[in-house]
C-alpha cells in the first residue's frame, strides 16, 4: 500500500515515515501544502496523513482541493489538541478520520491501517484467500497454517493483491501503488515479483488474466 505524508515538520514527517515503512508501506512525503495538493491529485495514494498547519497551502483547503477534483482516497488529519474546530472542519471537508497532536506514531499507523481495511470493504485485521492468511497488522503470512518467508517487496505485492482479491489488477496499477515516486519503475519486475511469490505460496491463487494483469481467487474446491 502507498501512503502520502503531509507534515512540515520536518522530525515527524521522518518518524512517521520510518514507522509506516517499517509496517511494509510505501511512502511518499511533502513538507507544505502546495506540494501536499500537487502530490494528492496527480499519483495514486492508497491513503493519505495531512497535517492541518501546513505552510503555502492549510491542510484544510488540500483536503477540499482534492475532494472537489473527485479524488476520494482516505485521509487521515493531524490536529492539533485544543483545537476541536479544526477536527469538525477536517471531517466536513472530507477526512476520514483524525488523531490529535501529539500523539503515539503507533496509533496513527493503526487507524490508516483500518482506513485502508474500510476503504476495500474489508472488516479484520486478517485476509484470507483459500488457504492462504494475511495479518495486515503484524505483517504474517501463513499457507495451511505454515508461516511464509516473503522480502518486503513480495508481501507488499501480495497485500496488495489480497486486498483487492476477485478484482483484475494490471501491472501498471501494480507499479505505481507498489513503489514510491522516486523509484525507478519497471512493471517487467512485477512479473519476477509474481513468480516468486507462486513457488513459495505453493497454492494456485494468483491468475494471469491475460492483456490485463493478475487476479487474485481463492482455488475452486473439487
Amino acid at each position: 500500500m502507498r501512503i502520502l505524508v503531509v507534515e512540515d515538520d520536518t522530525e515527524l514527517n521522518r518518524q512517521l515515515k520510518e514507522e509506516l515503512e517499517d509496517n511494509g508501506y510505501v511512502v511518499d512525503c511533502a513538507f507544505d501544502g502546495e506540494e501536499g495538493h500537487f502530490l494528492g491529485d496527480t499519483e495514486p495514494y492508497d491513503a493519505v496523513v495531512l497535517d492541518i498547519g501546513l505552510p503555502n497551502m492549510d491542510g484544510i483547503s488540500v483536503l477540499e482541493a482534492w475532494r472537489r477534483n473527485g479524488r476520494t482516497m482516505p485521509v487521515l488529519i493531524l490536529t492539533a489538541r485544543d483545537r476541536w474546530s479544526d477536527k469538525v472542519q477536517g471531517i466536513d471537508a472530507g477526512a476520514d478520520d483524525y488523531v490529535a497532536k501529539p500523539f503515539h506514531i503507533e496509533e496513527v499507523v493503526a487507524r490508516l491501517r483500518a482506513l485502508v481495511r474500510r476503504s476495500v470493504g474489508l472488516a479484520s485485521n486478517e485476509i484470507t484467500c483459500g488457504p492462504v492468511r494475511l495479518d495486515a497488522r503484524s505483517g504474517r503470512v501463513t499457507v495451511d497454517g505454515q508461516t511464509m518467508k516473503l522480502t518486503s517487496h513480495e508481501y507488499r505485492l501480495l497485500s496488495y493483491l489480497m486486498h483487492h482479491q476477485g478484482k483484475i489488477i494490471s501491472r501498471t496499477e501494480l507499479v505505481e501503488h507498489l513503489y514510491d515516486q522516486d523509484f525507478d519503475r519497471d512493471s517487467n519486475t512485477i512479473e519476477v515479483f509474481i513468480g516468486r511469490l507462486r513457488k513459495k505460496l505453493g497454492v494456485d491463487v494468483i491468475q494471469t488474466v491475460r492483456g490485463l494483469g493478475y487476479n487474485m481467487v481463492a482455488p475452486s474446491k473439487s
